[in-house]
């Protein structure tokens, strides 16, 4: 299950309703799904068959219409690249949808309020976890990363990051 993070504030979340009140007063949709044990050498096609019982009544009732699988592991070529790519400041022009079968990831979102609110939503495998179209985020994969997580999308275009360059994100590793 999810936790947050708050640094600046030394607010720490690990109870799934405060979790869900939190994240939802900040426009942010979560929600856990069963997810079955990882096994090998699983193809794409049976992962996202695995889990379509959630996946199409979720893309039909919020109009998505893709979904992919990404995995990262130690082995990923590129990983440093990928992974300092992902460290990044960034928005989508819509949603950025992931639902975590395996692994785990640090979600850092970054709230223009008036005291400047940056919280962190660490995911594993289960949750579900939507950033708004436009929401300032960044994304950690850790130190040794492996993660497979379903992305789910309206247009896979819309999910080119566009890099803010405000430098908040070397605040909070």
């Amino acid at each position: 299950m999810a936790t947050i993070r708050v640094p600046d504030k030394q607010i720490h979340l690990t109870e799934e309703s405060k979790i869900r009140r939190f994240l939802h007063e900040r426009g942010v949709f979560y929600e856990r799904w069963t997810t079955g044990a990882p096994r090998a050498n699983v193809t794409e096609t049976e992962v996202l068959q695995a889990h379509d019982h959630w996946l199409k009544p979720f893309m039909e009732k919020n109009g998505y219409r893709t979904a992919d699988v990404i995995r990262v592991t130690p082995e990923t070529p590129n990983l440093s690249a990928i992974r300092d790519k992902f460290l990044r400041e960034h928005t989508h022009s819509e949603d950025e949808v992931r639902f975590f079968v395996e692994g785990e990831g640090l979600f850092w979102f970054h709230k223009e309020t008036p005291d400047e609110e940056v919280f962190a939503v660490h995911c594993e495998a289960g949750d579900l976890l939507t950033v708004p179209a436009k929401t300032k985020h960044w994304f950690d994969l850790g130190p040794e990363p492996r993660v497979c997580a379903i992305r789910i999308f309206t247009d896979q275009a819309g999910w080119i990051p566009h890099y803010t360059e405000s430098g908040i994100e070397r605040r909070y590793r």
